[in-house]
Parts: structure tokens; sequence; C-alpha cells
């Protein structure tokens, strides 16, 4: 009792009461967190009785809920023209079913992005997804956005990426929704977005690494580099490099790349067991578009573990996620063999509202606790890092590999020209 009362812990007259300095609030979906404005700080337990709780029935009549440029939730009473932040149903709130989901729950194949989010409130965060105007990254970037996070969808075709922003405002008019141009293809693109990034003055929370290709016939890109190694992973390492800086100022804060299982039946090692350049950007007689594919999600886990094992002691994690098996999207678009492939298995695959991409989080008050960066098939990030495993394949080569890549990005990329203010 003696350390109840120093607390102020004791100083109420009822249990549900709240001590000094604490406030109740409301999520969108209905859950009741708790804010100590002395700590800066929020969780979902009651601060003396230790129980979650949830609003009960709808608002009452001629009340209606926003949300401010801040992303607070508030509410309108249109009755007497009055505005609070305070959920009227406060009163009526019940506890939480015990039996309720929560991130140390062990996920499976039916679990849906937006199940995973439930109940948690990303009001204030900040979310890049890359690839975001289809897919998966649509799907990750649709399910931050209606839990309140400032999502901005970073893909190459503005056209589909505004249509898909316009989706999820068609879902949520209120949402925090925004598109960017980046072209993975072009290392001066990968440049300009994170200088138009860097230029509004935001913090970054989450990076999702989604963006892919995948059957590509050979080619160059612009930088001279092939384009499958570049898009999936090159570019993806170029961006986290130019926006390392924001992630670490804005710890707790996550990195999420989207690899593949695929990454098993391949190696980038030549036979006396040394990194071969030439097998992650080949030439044209050495490619197949299959492999290529492989070996880029092979250098995205390497790149999470290093990226991981440099920045986790700065409070920003990083983990590798394979969505889920023969996931059904547009990946396969570039060859009718793959497309007719991908048809045939469709009964048999996942969902597209079910990418389990979508990082858990423990409202960010800390960072994940695993001291070593996970591979994670077809699960969210948990909170306690459970159901993943440390990838070892090519584990001597994390170091050489990011050393290699950030040669290649010094020696094929091209003078950035100032942006046209017109």
């Amino acid at each position: 009792m003696a350390a109840l009362r120093y607390s102020g812990l004791d100083d109420t007259d009822s249990e549900d009461e709240l001590p000094p300095c604490w406030e109740q609030r409301t999520t969108k979906d209905g859950w009741v967190y708790y804010a100590n404005h002395t700590e800066e700080k929020t969780q979902w337990e009651h601060p003396k009785t230790g129980k979650r709780k949830r609003i009960a029935g709808d608002l009452p009549y001629g009340w209606e809920q926003e949300t401010d440029e801040n992303g607070q939730v508030f509410f309108v009473d249109h009755i007497n023209k009055r505005t609070t932040y305070l959920d009227p149903r406060l009163a009526f709130t019940v506890d939480e079913n015990p039996t309720r989901p929560t991130t140390r729950q062990r996920y499976d194949a039916s679990t849906t992005a937006m199940e995973i989010l439930q109940g948690r409130d990303f009001t204030g965060k900040v979310v890049v997804v890359t690839g975001a105007n289809s897919g998966i990254g649509f799907e990750t970037a649709k399910s931050f956005a209606l839990h309140g996070a400032h999502v901005i969808l970073a893909c190459r075709n503005m056209t589909r990426a505004n249509e898909a922003v316009s989706r999820i405002l068609g879902e949520w008019r209120k949402a925090k929704v925004e598109a960017m141009t980046l072209d993975l293809a072009l290392l001066r693109s990968v440049q300009h977005f994170a200088q138009a990034f860097k230029a509004k003055n935001v913090s970054l929370h989450v990076l999702v690494c989604n963006a892919a290709a995948f059957a590509l016939p050979w080619s160059l890109t612009k930088d001279g580099l092939e384009t499958t190694f570049q898009v999936n992973h090159l570019g993806h390492f170029f961006l986290v490099q130019l926006l390392q800086d924001v992630l670490c100022c804005s710890a707790p804060a996550r990195v999420v790349v989207v690899s593949s299982e695929s990454h098993r039946f391949t190696d980038i090692n030549d036979s006396s067991g040394k990194l071969d350049f030439s097998r992650l950007s080949p030439s044209k007689s050495d490619y197949w578009a299959m492999l290529a594919y492989n070996r880029s999600k092979l250098c995205n886990i390497l790149f999470s573990n290093e990226l991981h094992r440099r920045l986790s002691p700065r409070g920003v994690t990083s983990n590798a996620v394979h969505p889920g098996n023969m996931m059904y999207s547009s990946i396969h678009r570039n060859w009718w063999v793959y497309t007719l492939l991908f048809t045939l298995a469709r009964p048999f695959t996942k969902s597209m509202s079910l990418p389990e991409v979508t990082p858990g989080f423990d409202g960010f008050q800390k960072p994940i606790a695993h001291p070593t960066s996970m591979f994670l098939n077809g699960g969210p990030v948990l909170s306690d890092g459970r159901d993943g495993t440390r990838c070892e394949r090519g584990s001597g080569h994390f170091t050489d590999l990011v050393i290699l890549t950030q040669a290649l990005i010094l020696l094929h990329r091209q003078p950035v020209l100032p942006q046209s203010t017109d």
C-alpha cells in the first residue's frame, strides 16, 4: 500500500477512478486506452485495476465521431452544439473478453491484416509502403490507414497510386493517406523520393519494403544493373540508407522487408564460397528469371539481418517476412506461363485480404525484444519475435553484401539534378 500511496494510485474513491495525471481515451474501433501526461506514455490496461475495457453500443442520438488535424478522435454533439474529446459512451464500458486475440497470439493462415491490427491506434504514426497501389502492399497500407496512421504509398505508377488512395478514402474519408513517386529501377528516383519525404519534416515509424519484380525478361536499368536485382534489393537498400537518419530519430521504428520462401532454392556464393557478384546482376546469357527472383529474395533477408544488427541498438528493428505460400497477386503478370500457373493454383492460395506482412506492435512503447533479425513465414512480426526463424543461408556474407551494394550504388547512381519548382 505504501508503494501505491507514493505513486498516487490510492487517492481515488472508486476502483475505476483514474489516478492523477491519467486520461481515458478510445480508439476508432472502440477500445479504451489510458494516457499518462506526466510520463508521456499510453497503455491498454487501467493503471489501477489492470483491466482492459472496450466501448459498448453505438454513440447516443445526435453524436458523431470526428478526427482533428492531429489525428486525435473527438466527438460532436449536434443537438447541444458542443464538442469534446471524451467519448460519451465511456460510462458504459465493459471488461475486455479474456479470449480476445493479443499481439502474442499465434496467428494462422486465415488471419487478416485488419485482425492483426485490431484494437491498435496508430494515430500520429507515419508509415511508408513501397509498391502499395495493389496486392499485398495495398492491403498493408489500407490496414494501417484505417487504424489512424499517416500512410504514404510509394509507387512508380502515380495513376494507379492515386486510384489506390481513392479506394482507401472510400472506406474511411478521414484516413490520412497520400501517394508519392518512387521508381526503384532508377536510383535517381529513389533519391528524389527521400528528399521529398524529408522535406515534409515528419517522422517515419514503419517502412515496409514490399515492391518487387517477378518473371521479367532480362534487361538492364538506366543505372546499368539487372532489373530484378535492382528493384527487389538494391533500390530498397538505397531507400533505407537514405531514410536511416529519419528512422533512428523516430525510434522505436520498424523496417519490414517482404521476402519469400523461394530464397531457400538458391545461393549467391561461388564454388569457393565467396560472394559472387555475377549471380546478383547476371549477364543475359546467365539469366533465368526465377533464379534472379530467388536470389534477390535471399539478398532481402541478408540485408534485413545486417540492418537489424546495425540499427537495433538505436531503436530501429528489421525483419523479413514471407507473406504466405502462393499468395495470389498480380506479381505474375509479366509472362503468360506464370499467369496460367497462378490461375490454376488460385483456389489453393491465400486471399489478398489475408496478407500477413502487417507487423505487430505493442503501441510503439518498446522495440521488438529479440536480439537478432527474424525471417517470419506467413505470419506477422510479433511483439516478442516468436514464430520467427533466423536465416543462416549466406550468413557469412551479411556485411560483404552490404559493402558490395553500397559500392554498386556509388558506382552506378547519377548526380541528382535540382527538381523544378515550376
